[in-house]
């Protein structure tokens, strides 16, 4: 008998909403099917099995919130075994609820789940998914020295991918406690809010991303020093530029946009200035080697961040394809974790809507963010002449206790000058 648990689908991830099930008792599944959809507290995703035999029992009715990581889900028969003749229906009561009553901590603080070693059954064999064998066979892996991300420590395609060649992304590293104390309940706690009885009004129940972000958004707030600073960038070159690389893109079926072009400039900044790509630990600071850019995504469970990894290092042609799909896995509710966990820092662009210029919030334990505005014709000067040129305001928010105001002024400085003299995001 398989039995299949709630998974811990992010680093922070207690417990999940069980939204719909996808398989019903009787039905056969394979490795790569899907279960169900989870919604975490992170973004609402499809839950893929990596096991495949025959359903039996669905334990949580579909619905249900607050299944704690770990609970068993689901049961079905192994390949060897005859499914049970009679098999329960999925009406089963649902999962102990986590305590709702907590002190919020800070999320820099948030213990960071480490992907086990692969387990091995009884010391015969990897546990691992039949994909995931077929294909480590094909490649030449050996299963015995892939870490398992799986649940139980179970090998997956992506471990197997990883270990065969590909870059697996850097997991940010857990910030230490003493970087962000928890915040009192007597603080914590928001005032009682009643709806007014004389305004017509409905009241909808937040889901389980919305919850974190408003708690994640508030500890940032209440945690983080934030510093701001702005400057004015003249797009008319990078404009031009973008246009002609277009042209020789569009055979390729690849169009830039001006996001893709400040995500390589940020990225390249955070190369120049190193001391602009760290997080804050507490009595350490943690210096990353690597430019990876969470991008903010208006998706509809709420903001999440997929990440171009190694931003600095990837050609324009191939951010755009990346994100592009990014976005539109994190508007479908698709995307997985290792494509939003961990960016070591954040860029998000609100000029599509025609804001001017706005302060970003820092999504810990990241240490900056960068807001980019609509870019608009206004009256510049250059020399003694006025002249209209196309300008853009960025503002970045650094975190004062690991990046100094002259240090984060350095890079707003090299992303302007990038952005300006755009060649060198090509080069």
């Amino acid at each position: 008998m398989i039995e299949i648990t709630m998974p811990a689908l992010s680093p922070t991830m207690e417990s999940g909403t069980l939204s719909k099930w996808l398989v019903a008792v009787g039905d056969t599944v394979k490795s790569g099917d899907v279960l169900c959809e989870i919604e975490t507290d992170k973004a609402s995703m499809e839950f893929e099995s990596i096991d495949e035999g025959v359903v039996t029992e669905l334990l949580v009715a579909a619905g249900t919130e607050e299944v704690l990581v770990g609970a068993v889900i689901l049961r079905m028969s192994g390949e060897d075994e005859a499914p049970a003749p009679k098999a329960k229906a999925a009406a089963a009561a649902p999962a102990p609820a986590a305590p709702k009553a907590e002190a919020p901590v800070a999320a820099a603080a948030a213990p960071k789940v480490e992907a086990p070693v692969a387990v091995v059954d009884r010391g015969e064999r990897v546990a691992a998914s039949p994909l995931a064998r077929r294909v480590a066979e094909a490649k030449g892996v050996d299963l015995a020295g892939v870490k398992g991300s799986g649940p139980g420590g179970r090998v997956v395609l992506a471990d197997v991918e990883a270990s065969a060649g590909g870059t697996a992304p850097i997991a940010m590293a857990p910030v230490a406690k003493a970087s962000a104390p928890a915040v009192a309940p007597a603080q914590a706690a928001p005032a009682a809010v009643t709806a007014l009885a004389d305004v017509p009004h409905k009241i909808e129940k937040l889901g389980n991303v919305r919850k974190v972000i408003a708690r994640r958004l508030t500890e940032a707030k209440q945690t983080i020093p934030h510093i701001y600073m702005t400057v004015d960038v003249q797009l008319d070159a990078l404009l031009a530029l973008r246009a002609e690389l277009n042209g020789a893109l569009e055979a390729r079926g690849i169009k830039l946009s001006v996001n893709d072009m400040v995500i390589k400039a940020l990225a390249l900044g955070l190369r120049q200035v190193p001391k602009c790509n760290v997080s804050f630990a507490g009595d350490s600071l943690i210096s990353y080697e690597r430019s990876d850019i969470s991008v903010a995504v208006a998706a509809p469970s709420g903001l999440i961040t997929p990440i171009i990894f190694g931003a600095d290092s990837k050609p324009l042609s191939v951010i755009a394809v990346e994100m592009k799909a990014l976005a539109e896995k994190a508007r479908d509710g698709k995307l997985q974790p290792a494509e939003y966990q961990g960016g070591t820092a954040s860029l998000s662009n609100l000029g599509m809507f025609g804001i001017k210029q706005f302060d970003a919030v820092i999504n810990p334990p990241q240490a900056m963010i960068l807001a980019v505005g609509a870019g608009e014709k206004r009256a510049v000067v250059v020399g003694d002449e006025v002249r209209v040129a196309t300008v853009m305001s960025v503002t970045g928010s650094f975190d004062h206790r690991a990046i100094d105001g002259a240090d984060g002024a350095a890079l707003l400085q090299v992303v302007k000058g990038l952005l300006e003299a755009p060649l060198g995001l090509v080069a």
